[in-house]
């Protein structure tokens, strides 16, 4: 699945309003939550009987998936620094071939 910069972005908004650690929010990606909505789930203390967010993802992740912390967390800032890397060899290597198409056409003229 394709994280884009945007998505990534809304999760880190949703991390500090919603004061979720970054296994937390591993979770919650792994679980296909939205993060526009969390708000939705989250308890406003008004609600005696709903859960605090964090411990609500918890629950349904250990109900989910049989365990109770994610096999591997990387915090939101390094997935984006790893998507900058990533990016920047990939337009290195487009800039390669096209020199080398360029070198290869002109020496058949």
């Amino acid at each position: 699945m394709a994280m884009t910069k945007a998505i990534l972005e809304k999760w880190m908004v949703a991390q500090k309003r919603h004061r979720l650690s970054d296994k937390q929010v591993q979770m919650a990606r792994e679980l296909g939550l939205n993060p526009d909505k969390l708000g939705k789930i989250d308890n406003h203390k008004q609600e005696a009987w709903k859960a605090p967010l964090p411990q609500f993802i918890e629950s349904i992740y250990f109900k989910r998936f049989k365990r109770e912390n994610p096999e591997t967390v990387k915090p939101l800032k390094q997935i984006m620094a790893e998507m900058e890397v990533k990016k920047k060899q990939q337009k290195a290597k487009k800039e390669e071939r096209r020199k080398q198409r360029a070198l290869s056409s002109g020496s058949e003229e």
